[in-house]
């Protein structure tokens, strides 16, 4: 699934149900954009406004909007204004982005909420069926006034003129809004309404919650869990057993909603993992297999068999010798059809249904050859808790995409697989077990192929009441809601206005079950047992124990935080340990150092006697600086505390000492050390005196370390304190040193040389004050050393900045690691990356930057010297990365920026092969350049044959390339370009002959008869009288199909995708006569026949969703 912005991870919502901001910012108030008129109609709308209504709005010239948000019509819906808003080109994302608005947000009174069920659609035109619809729910208010998805659609399939999406350039898109007035949304409490308690959604990980609250109420599954073998060492992160122990403890034992983070960690998952939408199905096999894996050895070896393992057998018998081959096999769930199924008993009788073998099909049996055979499957055993997978998901070959089938699908409360006496079963079954099932668990899918929102329906002991476990939120439900509305199908809105007889409006239930869950009657004492403390490791109750007071003791503080303040006091010894290791700039890391949570009405002069007891510095030799934040950003000890204010409470002096941020009171403590290192009283400090701080640099080491602090006179002279420095610093008393002072560092480094002349007051230094100082740099030392002087060193230290490279062809392994500045330059970076790599030519090297939210690589590569800086490379919206992805190419960059790559599909005129040929060349070329250089690749049939270039998008041609045209522009992403030989026919053409288009076609019965385009489109000459009868011939002959299988090809006009079917005798040049505004695609000649050719190979498991990865736990 696409990337989107994550949401909090409180949020209950799924991965596509994000407030609209702009992208990184944020839930942002909507600034109001004068929008051109569009049409829009409200329907079913009574005189009283309903609480739930559908919108209908009709977007003219679309793809020639050219606003970046773009707001619908206002219309009423529960007494409340809603409006809808598109991004037309998406929201920073390659899809749609949609979301319901609160129209009149910025108006309503402070603390406004309104809660509601939505569900925007964007309508198929061609048939309503592929319409792409998602629903959600959210409770809206000031800071979240619209809600919705921001990846709806990918824009290439709503932009693809033949998808039905866009038609004439009007796209329709329909809301469908039902106000709910739940005044108690937020603060409704699960655990006291129901006794259970939610999962926390992760931002896509709703799939996992409703699979993870299915396997922790089966109990028995849960007991064997908590009996795996974990240790107090272990930690839930690195640990799957203690993640899955610790979570299912906590459904348990607390009262509110659970997270998953560290269950998703324990799987090895990063956070973009957790944002992809997975499968279901998938995750609860490879959950299954981890803990499998994990339980082997342990006392709980074979639990996951035990319950959730059956076997079948696949048999092939010959029905007129004696032989029969049989193969068995077990499973953990089974996957059943729902196409053309009404329940679970019609999936299990087409499972088990026998296909012949026979004709073309015959088996080969081992000695006996090709045999008539029947073939089939039979189950041995059923498993007592049986996992069915309903195939919601499927593959269509004609539109090459996934659809989900959302139609009318029943199942029993009661499943009864021995029925029929036992039609299921294999010979070998035991026929003592009594297979008679108990539904346990409803799975639901709310959505379409694209996402959507996954919750179960669980009744944990199997008793008449249904529970709702729909992420955070536990609801008492009904056996209806479980079972009748997740059948799926139609369903007819109620009219709003019976009187006036406006048929009934039926909609598609885009909310239907995906997954159940089944538990055996005579298995259910064993599998619904009791699971309790006792089950529950010593260790894992100790550390959740641990865990629960932590938090209580967190949640104390918070709500006691007001009365309280913390008190961070920075001493000499803190300076001294961090500067030059965590820090180099200014002071001190104030989160480093020792801080006090002290009661806001303690007098200071108490808190002064805490201090004495940590520290170990009687009262009278303390004293306390408050530190201040200064114009240029840096954090300084300002002034020493008066007595006044040392006689005051410690929340009177932070409100003092920091009007702004008052969470927190900084101090420096200042102890004056005698020559006993005893301390003394501190000493009066006058107006004339100035604190300094100094800081000595090594420009040999590259080491800059605090050397301690200084009074000194304002009248005073630097050089009057040389002799000091240099004890100070361990040098000689008359060693020459350089004086510098730390002014700033952000944006930029600013350190300035101090003249040794002139007064310290001259010179503007202050109490707080930094000097760095050095020796004097030798003019020979200056090649010995990188960074001769405190300032070059203080930017260097500023700039650096350690990248991670890694190759683009393997984007999450770390490949090298380099130290660079932030102030190198393009040329600087890819010269540094060359003699890693041990490459000559830098120009070589094509760097791609990181995408800090998807984890991946940015879709488009960093164009030769098209930014200044690494700063620039590592910038993604408002966050820095560390890492560059880097490519090794076979020509330097800047010559490949300057050439266009086309891939074009060569179709040979005599052999039956097709060629795909990439292309470089200058971007300035033509076509007929491309066809030039195609012609040194390409066998011809002969030497003076001319080629052509076409435009081929869904077996359908929709331009021939002038051979003038500019190859910078053409689009083979898309498009597939194809190039062929002109045939010499075609070359002489007389003025009463016509190039017509002729396309393979089929009627898919599924689809009401719509006309599917399929294989290679050609171009035919038809001559002026010609009849179909003749033309025939020639399309055989072109095509060389046989005579058995032409004779049943069907021959029609079709304009505008509506078939006119021919007889042999009708003149077909009578009927290419129009050339109308469609071009000349629009009418063609079509051979209607079926598509015999072998498709091409998808991916194995066509019930995942397009855009997803496969599941993985690395651990």
């Amino acid at each position: 699934m696409t990337m989107m912005t994550p949401p909090p991870l409180d949020q209950e919502d799924d991965e596509m149900l994000v407030p609209h901001s702009d992208f990184v910012e944020g839930p942002q108030p909507m600034e109001v954009v004068p929008q051109p008129e569009a049409a829009s109609t409200v329907e079913n709308q009574a005189v009283e406004d309903p609480p739930s209504s559908r919108f209908t709005w009709t977007i003219e010239n679309f793809s020639r909007l050219n606003t970046k948000k773009h707001y619908s019509d206002i219309f009423f819906v529960g007494g409340y204004k809603w409006r809808v808003l598109i991004f037309p080109k998406g929201n920073n994302v390659d899809q749609l982005s949609m979301y319901l608005d609160v129209a009149d947000s910025a108006s309503l009174p402070y603390g406004w909420s309104r809660y509601a069920q939505f569900s925007l659609a964007v309508i198929n035109q061609i048939h309503n069926k592929y319409s792409v619809r998602k629903d959600t729910q959210h409770q809206f208010n000031a800071r979240e006034s619209d809600w919705g998805f921001t990846s709806f659609m990918p824009l290439s399939e709503l932009y693809d003129p033949s998808r039905g999406y866009l038609v004439n350039d009007t796209c329709i898109v329909e809301a469908e809004v039902a106000v709910r007035r739940v005044v108690d949304y937020w603060t409704y409490d699960s655990k006291k309404e129901t006794g259970y308690v939610g999962l926390k959604n992760q931002g896509a990980t709703c799939y996992m919650n409703s699979l993870l609250q299915t396997l922790y109420h089966i109990p028995y599954f849960r007991k064997a869990v908590y009996h795996m073998p974990t240790t107090e060492n272990d930690m839930p992160s690195g640990s799957i057993p203690l993640a899955l122990q610790s979570l299912f403890y906590k459904l348990q034992y607390t009262d509110n909603s659970v997270a998953t983070k560290e269950l998703t960690k324990s799987f090895g998952w990063d956070t973009y993992d957790s944002f992809m939408q997975h499968d279901v199905q998938e995750l609860n096999r490879v959950l299954c297999e981890k803990l499998e894996d994990k339980m082997k050895g342990t006392v709980v070896e074979g639990t996951i068999q035990q319950l959730f393992e059956g076997h079948h057998m696949n048999y092939i018998e010959c029905i007129n010798v004696d032989y029969k081959s049989t193969r068995k096999e077990s499973f953990y769930d089974l996957q059943l059809d729902v196409k053309g199924c009404r329940d679970v008993y019609a999936s299990f009788d087409k499972y088990v249904e026998v296909e012949r073998l026979e004709g073309d099909n015959k088996y080969h049996a081992e000695q006996h050859g090709l045999q008539d055979a029947k073939k089939g499957v039979l189950f041995i055993d059923f498993p007592p808790v049986l996992q069915l997978q309903l195939k919601r998901f499927e593959y269509d070959f004609m539109r090459d995409t996934m659809v989900k089938i959302n139609d009318r699908y029943e199942f029993p409360l009661q499943l009864d697989l021995d029925r029929e006496n036992g039609r299921y079963l294999s010979p070998d079954a035991d026929r003592r077990v009594r297979n008679l099932y108990t539904l346990h668990s409803v799975l639901v899918h709310s959505g379409g192929v694209h996402g959507g929102h996954y919750y179960a329906f669980i009744r944990p002991t199997l008793t008449d009441q249904w529970f709702k476990f729909d992420d955070e939120r536990v609801t008492k439900e009904d056996v209806k809601r479980a079972l009748e509305e997740q059948y799926g199908g139609e369903e007819e809105l109620p009219q709003t206005n019976p009187g006036f007889n406006n048929t009934p409006f039926k909609f598609t239930k885009y909310s239907n079950a995906y997954m159940l869950v089944y538990i055996r009657e005579s298995d259910k004492d064993k599998i619904i047992c009791n699971v309790d403390e006792k089950d529950i490791a010593e260790h894992l109750r100790m550390r959740l124990k641990k865990e629960q007071e932590e938090k209580e003791h967190k949640k104390k503080e918070k709500a006691e935080a007001h009365l309280y303040t913390i008190i961070k006091v920075a001493r000499n010894e803190d300076l001294a340990e961090q500067i030059g290791r965590d820090i180099y700039f200014d002071l001190v890391d104030h989160d480093k150092v020792r801080s006090f949570r002290i009661q806001k009405q303690m007098p200071f002069n108490v808190f002064k006697e805490d201090v004495a007891k940590e520290f170990g510095i009687p009262v009278q030799f303390q004293r306390f600086w408050l530190w201040a934040k200064r114009q240029n950003h840096t954090y300084r000890p300002n002034r020493p505390l008066t007595h006044q204010e040392e006689m005051q409470s410690v929340g009177q002096l932070r409100e003092v000492s920091n009007k702004a941020h008052n969470a927190e009171l900084k101090l420096f403590l200042e102890v004056e050390l005698g020559l006993d290192l005893r301390p003394l009283p501190p000493p009066d400090k006058t107006k004339e005196d100035i604190l300094l701080f100094f800081k000595l640099y090594d420009c040999e080491k590259e080491e800059l370390r605090y050397l301690g602090r200084l009074f000194v006179k304002g009248a005073g002279k630097p050089a009057e304190i040389l002799t000091k420095l240099n004890e100070m610093a361990g040098f000689p008393p008359n060693e020459e040193i350089e004086l510098y002072e730390e002014i700033k560092f952000e944006p930029t480094v600013m350190c300035e040389h101090i003249d040794k002349k002139l007064t310290f007051r001259v010179s503007q230094l202050e109490d707080g004050d930094i000097i760095c100082f050095q020796k004097s740099p030798l003019v020979e030392n200056d090649e010995q050393c990188r960074y001769p002087d405190v300032p070059s060193f203080l930017e260097y230290v500023h700039n650096r900045q350690v990248v991670h490279f890694r190759s683009l062809e393997k984007p999450k392994e770390d490949d090298f690691c380099l130290e660079l500045s932030k102030l190198f330059t393009y040329d600087d970076v890819v010269e540094r990356v060359a003699r890693q790599l041990g490459l000559d030519d830098p120009t070589k090297i094509r760097l791609t930057s990181h995408n800090c939210y998807s984890q991946q690589p940015k879709p488009q590569p960093i164009k030769f010297r098209g930014v200044e800086h690494l700063s620039d490379m590592l910038v993604h919206y408002n966050q820095t990365s560390d890492i560059l992805y880097y490519e090794v190419l076979d020509i330097p960059l800047p010559e490949l920026q300057g050439l266009k790559t086309l891939k074009v599909a060569f179709h040979h005129s005599t052999k039956d092969e097709v060629v795909i040929h990439t292309i470089r060349l200058p971007k300035q070329s033509t076509v007929g350049d491309v066809i030039n250089d195609l012609k040194t690749k390409v066998e011809l049939s002969h030497p003076n044959a001319e080629l052509r270039l076409l435009e081929v998008f869904y077996h359908k041609i929709y331009k021939i390339f002038p051979p003038s045209e500019k190859i910078e522009n053409i689009n083979d992403q898309y498009w597939t370009l194809r190039a062929e030989e002109i045939p010499e026919e075609e070359k002489n053409l007389g003025p009463q002959d016509r190039l017509i288009h002729v396309y393979h076609f089929t009627k898919d019965a599924a689809q009401n008869q719509m006309v599917q385009n399929f294989g290679e489109p050609f171009f035919l000459i038809i001559h002026e009288g010609e009849t179909l009868a003749e033309v025939k011939v020639r399309i055989q002959k072109k095509l060389q199909v046989p005579d058995e299988e032409f004779s049943k090809w069907k021959f029609a006009f079709l304009s505008l995708g509506r078939p006119e079917y021919l007889q042999d005798t009708d003149i077909v040049s009578s009927r290419f006569q129009r050339r109308d505004v469609y071009g000349a695609w629009e009418q063609y000649l079509g051979l209607e026949h079926s598509d015999s050719a072998p498709k091409r190979a998808y991916a194995a498991n066509q019930n995942r969703h397009t855009f997803e990865k496969p599941v993985k736990i690395y651990n």
